[in-house]
């Protein structure tokens, strides 16, 4: 069996895994209009963390991140030679060093906690998190480490939302994921981490199961989504196969929902296509914005939140349906025991994963 615990948020609502909780569950938003940061000096919605200023904001996030989950844990085991650091983000530190967004935070983080290894990085457009916890959970699996420690994490700059604004794609209010007058994504910065491990005995709360899944690349196009869902369809299709899950055994859907038009068109129409359109379903891009490659680590941590407080958060913004293919959009917070959650990212360039988590 393959553990997961010691989950851990940093982001406009907190920066641990029960402020945030706590913020969810009031629905409250860490998205907020902020003055004329715009290509053109426009306001914008973001999510942007109070306080995290000036040089080495993306290295802040990430130590933060890992001195909490040190806090969950063991932690005899960060200096093990069995242990090792995966860093799942988009664009890391690129206001600090176009040239190299990593390097120096990877090489602070090992200093930092007296690592063995150096961190890891992988980056894969928005599915990164996920993709992420997927090679942590088959690194404990091959037996390569017993201890993986994840972290995802990205910080909003001019480079990334001048970027989406060249797309046309970031709206003009806080992102509405699923709902029939969405208009684009709202971007936000965060940090998530978890400890994936073989062993149960090194968590001081409780772990869950993670159920590791897979990615299917779509080729469908450099930023547009496939039009028929086929690359999340074969993400989900395996992954579901892999441990022999059925449908009826999925009790939440966390879907990536970023909020634009086409991202969660072909969304429903994948969910669709799987059988899975009756599932209650969120987006909590409306709480965090689209965090990147932080988001599948965050929005992870929230799987599990909900998992520990028998809770289903609502999926903020979503008023009237707006896809094609009916959905079960969770409309309000309700009570609810969970044992099976399915967790799903898509990204720039056709990329797509899915993991599970389960309750022991």
């Amino acid at each position: 069996m393959i553990y997961i615990g010691a989950e851990v948020i940093v982001s406009p609502l907190g920066d641990n895994a029960e402020d945030n909780w706590q913020a969810l569950a009031e629905n409250r938003s860490g998205i907020a209009l902020v003055p004329a940061v715009g290509f053109n000096k426009e306001d914008i919605h973001l999510a942007k963390i109070a306080g995290l200023n000036g040089r080495l904001r993306f290295q802040q996030l990430v130590i933060k991140a890992l001195i909490g989950v040190k806090a969950c844990i063991d932690d005899s085991i960060l200096t093990s030679d069995r242990t090792i650091v995966l860093i799942s983000s988009t664009k890391g530190a690129l206001d600090d060093n176009l040239h190299d967004q990593f390097g120096e935070t990877c090489a602070a983080v090992m200093q930092q906690f007296n690592l063995a290894h150096l961190p890891l990085v992988i980056s894969n457009a928005c599915i990164s998190g996920v993709l992420t916890l997927n090679v942590a959970g088959n690194m404990v699996e091959a037996g390569q480490y017993e201890h993986v420690i994840v972290i995802g994490c990205d910080v909003a700059s001019d480079f990334v939302l001048y970027g989406f604004q060249s797309l046309f794609a970031v709206s003009d209010k806080p992102c509405a994921p699923f709902d029939a007058a969405r208009n684009g994504i709202t971007l936000g910065e965060g940090c998530g981490a978890a400890l994936v491990s073989a062993s149960e005995s090194v968590f001081k709360n409780t772990p869950l199961q993670l159920l590791t899944g897979t990615s299917a690349n779509d080729a469908n196009h450099i930023s547009g989504p496939s039009r028929t869902g086929e690359g999340l369809v074969r993400s989900v299709s395996r992954t579901m196969q892999k441990h022999g899950i059925g449908t009826k055994e999925i009790d939440f859907i966390c879907a990536h929902g970023t909020g634009t038009v086409f991202n969660d068109e072909m969304e429903a129409i994948a969910f669709d296509r799987l059988s899975l359109p009756d599932k209650p379903l969120n987006s909590l891009k409306g709480y965090f914005g689209h965090t990147l490659g932080a988001a599948g680590l965050i929005e992870t941590a929230v799987c599990m939140q909900m998992m520990r407080n028998g809770m289903l958060i609502k999926s903020l913004g979503y008023r009237n349906e707006g896809t094609s293919r009916p959905l079960n959009i969770i409309l309000e917070n309700e009570p609810k025991s969970l044992r099976t959650i399915l967790k799903t990212a898509s990204g720039f360039g056709g990329g797509n994963a899915s993991l599970m988590i389960r309750d022991l």
